[in-house]
């Protein structure tokens, strides 16, 4: 095996090894981090052998500020550092321009920028080698230390080593300083700045490398497991040295139910990879539904230790079973979801990742595509932990540009680096099944995009080749070159997908697609199509070894998607565009009506619009309707939803874009029409269902799988109570209820958890309603609603899902939508976060939230 070169021509740092492999240091004993103060590891003394690795939270003390000209700056411009605390999106608070080219990325301006730290490196670290880990830097990364360059990544998603001990002066303060920039070079809000987590990293000259340990489990049935742990160790002295190599697999107790010990012979500056076979009896599988999980802790003898967490699951995938984990065909129930937490802009904490899995599972999904870039540590770490498949995409362009100054600039020299930080990063993650080379690549449709395709396939495999390969090929995008756009429409392919005038499908069905795709395909284990579902029967006779993954979707065609993912083997799932509203891509999914002047839906809105409105869940955590339809087309819902649809649009012509829901909201608080005509919708799965408002009925409609799941009543809007029953065969099978909000409006508070930690990345999500006295929400209530933090905690996000929202997310004042708004606080110090909400003609709401510190 190939080994690599220590320092990159970067100057990045690059592992001992071709397969880098994700791992995390642990640390049993008290140590004392660069500035001094002593902390504990996470991992027990009688779970972990003895560690001599420091791996630090490095988030603490940065300071931040636009980029100046260091010849302004001589000449008298100055421009202020501002302390901050990393994971930080340097474009969140940016105030929005109202631009001809911004509907992209919200209306946020480009910018660059500029980090610094002043740290303290101990005289004991003097010999040793110490790295810094940056998770994520959107975009064009350049770090210096003293002064000095040290490295740099142009791509914003990956992971990427800074070597720094060469750099550092030991027993005195040091400075760490990150440039980076973003301007036109992305198609949704991509943020700014070091937006994922830091980490300091010291060690051993003879260590494990920082991805040094990769856990496979090639062969396993009822009775065992046989799970295979390569580690690469690194030795950067200059003699011959043999260690010894120990390795523990431990359950989810913390026993130890498998061990191995082998010496391992190091080279002088030539990394080795110690390769040991280890057998786990009556293993506990990994799967969507049991996500149970394994530690792996390997040790060098009284120099180094590392632990890893695994999963015990295979994979299989043919035309006739499609995918199987664990040899039970799983059919992806998926989302495609953007990077953003919302209120959080870019800013990547460890509880927002979690909170969204969590949410995401519980509204049905069971799969994420991470649209369009690889995904962050902490949601993989969510996904194994909940259950969660993972589609993990690389990139959004490979050499044909999408915006003028992207990613397309830096793939022909880099792609190789990224993919393998990508991998490196997703390698132990039992929840990452598919690799996906990327989104809509024009280049799909040419000889040479089918090339390139192979090249990158070809060296995913070579990193890794227990996983299966897709790529999100748009097929009307694969005849680009002979499309021809009206003259005068400036959002082109968009605004065609979008017009449900156009038909999609008749282009993505043709003979020429079926001819300039074939290579794009055959380089892949599952065809990955987006807006394709017409290939899915036709492409069972043309390409009977071909697979297909529908890797986006219109979400109103779900039901019809859904039932050909059911009836085809060969297709092994769907995913929707998408599973959460993001920042950005500005309301592609927003109601539109017909008017004179615009009698065809357009792609994106105009300031100020901020979200793309389009998603099951909105960008605070609030399920929306099509949510609960989707969740009743999987078949994971018995009970009737009830939808009403914004009386004060009634009886227009609805021009609404392909990715749109209809208007509907789950309310019957409509202030203002009494009287008036409205439409109420209901989901379902039953044979018929009856609406009843005021306990009058108002008849039975057929509904269920032959009526597209869904029912529509007209009627007149009269306050009080509106349900919906569902019967099958005849007997009762579920109701919903919806009641008017009625009396004095209470400004309600609650947080997600009573009780978190100031560990890294978590955080309190406290939801603020309107509701009355019995907690209907007011939906048709809204008013300002003012936060206050005292205590042991940071206010770092607050707003609504309000899609043309004004007021910055950095704001303690905003504006509630449909009755909701959602405030994130970020823990200081154990103790107890006060938060106190008002709002006018309401009482004052107050929440305490309790801070601990991390159990050990």
């Amino acid at each position: 095996m190939r080994p690599a070169p220590r320092f990159g021509v970067d100057g990045s740092y690059l592992p001992g090894s071709n397969q880098p492999i994700r791992a995390s240091m642990p640390s049993p004993r008290d140590e004392i981090d660069i500035t001094g103060r002593s902390y504990t590891s996470d991992l027990q003394e009688s779970h972990v052998p003895r560690s001599y690795v420091i791996r630090t939270s490095f988030n603490d003390d940065w300071q931040f500020r636009p980029k100046v000209n260091p010849f302004a700056e001589l000449a008298g411009t100055a421009v202020p550092f501002e302390p901050v605390i990393v994971p930080h999106d340097a474009m969140i608070t940016r105030d929005r321009e109202a631009t001809t080219d911004g509907a992209a990325t919200a209306y946020f301006p480009g910018g660059a920028y500029e980090y610094r730290k002043t740290f303290l490196m101990p005289e004991e670290h003097r010999g040793k080698r110490i790295m810094l880990e940056f998770e994520g830097v959107y975009r064009d990364a350049t770090v210096f230390i003293n002064g000095n360059y040290a490295g740099q990544r142009p791509y914003g998603y990956s992971r990427f080593y800074i070597d720094a001990d060469r750099f550092l002066r030991f027993g005195e303060n040091n400075e760490v300083r990150v440039e980076c920039r973003t301007h036109q070079d992305s198609r949704w809000y991509s943020g700014a700045g070091i937006y994922r987590d830091t980490w300091l990293l010291v060690g051993e000259v003879v260590r494990i490398s920082p991805d040094g340990v990769r856990v496979t489990t090639p062969d396993i049935d009822a009775e065992r497991a046989v799970v295979e742990v390569a580690t690469t160790i690194e030795n950067d002295s200059n003699d011959l040295r043999t260690v010894e190599l120990v390795i523990e697999i431990r359950d989810a107790a913390g026993t130890v139910v498998a061990s191995d010990t082998a010496p391992i012979t190091v080279q002088p500056h030539e990394p080795a990879i110690g390769r040991q076979r280890i057998y786990v009896r009556d293993p506990a599988l990994w799967s969507p539904d049991s996500p149970a999980l394994y530690t792996c802790v390997v040790s060098i003898t009284d120099i180094d230790a590392m632990e890893v967490a695994f999963g015990i699951r295979s994979l299989r995938l043919d035309p006739e079973h499609g995918l199987r984990i664990n040899g039970e065909t799983v059919k992806l129930r998926g989302a495609c979801v953007h990077h953003d937490n919302g209120p959080l802009g870019a800013a990547t904490f460890a509880q927002a990742e979690e909170r969204r899995v969590r949410l995401l599972k519980n509204a049905g999904f069971n799969a994420i595509r991470m649209s369009h870039h690889p995904m962050s540590t902490a949601m993989l770490d969510a996904c194994d932990r909940l259950g969660m498949l993972v589609v993990d995409e690389a990139f959004d362009m490979w050499t044909w540009s999408k915006s003028p100054f992207d990613y397309s600039l830096d793939f022909p020299e880099w792609w190789e680096r990224d993919i393998e930080a990508m991998v490196a990063k997703d390698d132990n993650h039992p929840s990452v099944v598919l690799y996906s080379l990327g989104n809509e690549i024009p280049e799909t449709g040419t000889a040479t995009g089918a090339a390139w395709g192979r090249r990158l396939a070809e060296k995913v495999r070579a990193l890794d080749d227990t996983r299966f390969l897709t790529n999100g090929i748009n097929n009307l995008l694969a005849l680009l070159p002979d499309l021809r756009v009206q003259e005068g429409d400036d959002t082109g392919i968009n605004t065609l997908m979008a017009d449900s005038g156009f038909d999609v499908n008749a282009v993505a069905g043709s003979d020429l697609v079926t001819t300039r795709t074939a290579e794009s395909y055959s380089v892949l284990d599952v065809a990955g199509m987006n807006y394709s579902e017409i290939r899915y029967a036709t492409d069972r006779t043309l390409f009977p070894n071909r697979i297909i993954l529908g890797t986006e979707t219109f979400p109103p065609r779900i039901d019809n998607n859904w039932r050909l993912v059911k009836q085809h083997s060969h297709v092994i799932g769907d995913f929707t565009w998408t599973g959460w509203d993001y920042l950005g891509e500005v309301g592609v999914g927003r109601p539109q009506y017909a008017t004179p002047d615009t009698p065809r839906p357009t792609f994106m809105a105009p300031y100020p619009y901020l979200l793309a409105d389009c998603g099951d869940i909105d960008i605070t955590g609030h399920r929306l309707p099509v949510s609960y339809y989707r969740q009743i087309v999987f078949g994971l819902r018995a009970q009737p939803y009830l939808a009403v649809q914004r009386p004060q649009h009634h009886g227009k012509a609805v021009i609404s874009s392909r990715w749109a829901w209809s208007d509907t909201i789950a309310s019957w608080t409509w202030p203002g029409h009494e009287s008036a005509p409205i439409i109420v919708e209901v989901y379902s799965d039953a044979d018929d269902v009856e609406l009843l408002v005021n306990g009058r009925s108002l008849g039975r409609k057929p509904v269920g799988e032959q009526h597209r799941f869904r029912t529509e009543f007209e009627i007149t809007y009269e306050p009080g109570e509106l349900v919906a029953i569902a019967y099958r065969d005849g007997v009762e099978s579920g109701r919903d209820i919806l009641r008017t909000a009625t009396g004095p409006i209470v400004l309600h508070a609650a947080p997600d958890r009573p009780v978190i930690t100031v560990d890294v990345g978590d955080l309190a999500y406290i939801t603020l309603t309107l509701v009355d006295s019995a907690e209907t929400v007011h939906t048709a209530a809204d008013r300002p609603v003012r936060v206050d933090i005292s205590g042991d905690g940071t206010l770092i996000g607050f707003g609504s899902a309000d899609p043309a929202n004004k007021k910055g997310f950095n704001s303690i004042e905003h504006h509630t939508y449909q009755g909701r708004a959602l405030a994130v606080v970020k823990p200081t110090a154990p103790g107890t976060i006060r938060l106190t909400a008002t709002a006018p003609d309401c009482d004052q709401a107050e929440v305490l939230v309790t801070v601990e510190k991390p159990a050990r």
